[in-house]
């Protein structure tokens, strides 16, 4: 099993991702990618990334405060303007940037 090292020194591994976050994450991201077999290694290697850089607590924090976000007007507004929902997302964010750059381009 392969041991990736988090900003905050703790050890997370892909086994920490259940099999069905791991399969929601590849597949939304083929569809965005044009479901070709290039997006399936590129949207692998990308959860491979985002896996190595947050732990799954952090990534189902950030992705419950982006799915609440979508709530509109005033009710909304704490999902969205929140110092916690804008650090969770931020770190998710930033994790899905280094996986853009390690694995598509």
């Amino acid at each position: 099993m392969v041991h990736f090292p988090t900003a905050s020194g703790a050890s997370t591994t892909r086994a920490d991702y259940p099999t069905t976050a791991i399969a929601d994450y590849v597949f939304a991201c083929m569809a965005t990618n044009g479901n070709t077999s290039t997006a399936l290694k590129q949207c692998s290697c990308s959860f491979d990334v985002v896996a190595s850089i947050i732990p799954y607590d952090r990534y189902v924090e950030a992705s419950t405060w982006l799915s609440m976000g979508q709530v509109t007007g005033e009710k909304g507004s704490i999902f969205r303007d929140s110092a916690e929902s804008k650090a969770a997302i931020g770190d998710l964010r930033r994790a899905q940037a280094e996986a853009e750059i390690r694995c598509f381009e």
